[in-house]
């Protein structure tokens, strides 16, 4: 069954999260380096088909790109060379790490563990994710 894979971009670390097979819920799945991004991805897409990535956008709010989005952007380029039969969608990444904190604060997970950068990113991988699951699953 085909994955949605959803990306949380930083210079430093990348957040990935992945669709169940239905396409419903989105699971946080792991942290990896900036520099290992595209080789884990095709790691995981040797052993799972990979229907679509989406990717997380920075934006400020008045709709404008972010600093960020330059990193992103580049991030991109090099997605689609390397997967070019695989469609990208962009998702609004506002918000995402204060839900992510909000999310590991409800699930009682300890102080010291939500400093933990890797947490967040994942986390927010999978709350990108599940903001484009949530829209076309409801016809958005």
């Amino acid at each position: 069954m085909d994955r949605i894979i959803g990306i949380d971009y930083g210079r430093k670390r990348v957040g990935v999260a992945v669709s169940d097979p239905l396409g419903i819920f989105a699971s946080a799945l792991d942290t990896v380096p900036a520099a290992k991004i595209i080789d884990y991805l095709k790691n995981y897409a040797a052993t799972q088909t990979v229907s679509r990535f989406v990717v997380g956008f920075p934006v400020n709010m008045d709709n404008t790109p972010s600093e960020a989005a330059a990193d992103v952007e580049v991030f991109l380029k090099v997605l689609s060379k390397r997967f070019p039969g695989i469609p990208v969608t962009l998702e609004d990444e506002r918000f995402t790490s204060v839900l992510a904190h909000r999310a590991m604060i409800e699930g009682g997970m300890k102080a010291k563990d939500r400093r933990d950068k890797n947490s967040v990113d994942k986390i927010s991988a999978a709350i990108i994710l599940q903001g484009y699951l949530d829209r076309k699953n409801n016809g958005l």
